[in-house]
């Protein structure tokens, strides 16, 4: 497996990755799937203090990560919210801690001091990953996304960058 900054020839590859959680989890509030014009927007908003990240096995994109804005005022700079995202057929394999470990070796040359995830529930998987990693849960939003035919709660997690 090879851990590298995306590009946009991984577009296909990340629209799929998305549009299975948009299908099959409530990891994501999107209720539609997105489409490749959709996504090349999104891809616009990454690079710089916002990596997007890739894992690679072979020649095919199994899971990505990345780092976004918080919040848009200014005082938010030095916060950053994390998102993670593997194919079904790759998880439980090491691949988001992967990920998640380079894109938080990148957090402190990048200037931020605390990384946020908000995770929903019955997503205990990646509620694990991120407690192993160093984030402590801060809170919980109770019923503040409806997927699925019912109301779902987004944990927030907090990483402070050492």
């Amino acid at each position: 497996m090879q851990i590298r900054d995306s590009v946009m020839d991984d577009l296909p590859f990340l629209l799929e990755i998305y549009n299975q959680s948009v299908r099959n989890s409530a990891a994501t509030f999107d209720l539609e799937e997105q489409t490749l014009a959709q996504r090349t927007e999104w891809f616009s908003h990454y690079g710089g203090r916002y990596p997007l990240i890739v894992a690679q096995v072979q020649d095919q994109v199994v899971g990505y990560a990345s780092l976004s804005k918080f919040r848009e005022k200014p005082a938010y700079q030095y916060t950053a919210e994390c998102s993670v995202y593997i194919h079904d057929r790759f998880h439980g394999q090491g691949i988001g801690r992967a990920l998640m470990n380079d894109l938080l070796s990148r957090t402190s040359k990048l200037g931020y001091h605390s990384i946020v995830a908000g995770i929903t529930d019955g997503n205990e998987a990646s509620m694990r990953l991120h407690e192993s990693l160093g984030f402590q849960y801060v809170g919980c939003l109770r019923e503040v996304g409806f997927k699925f035919q019912q109301w779902q709660h987004v944990h927030y997690y907090q990483y402070f960058v050492r």
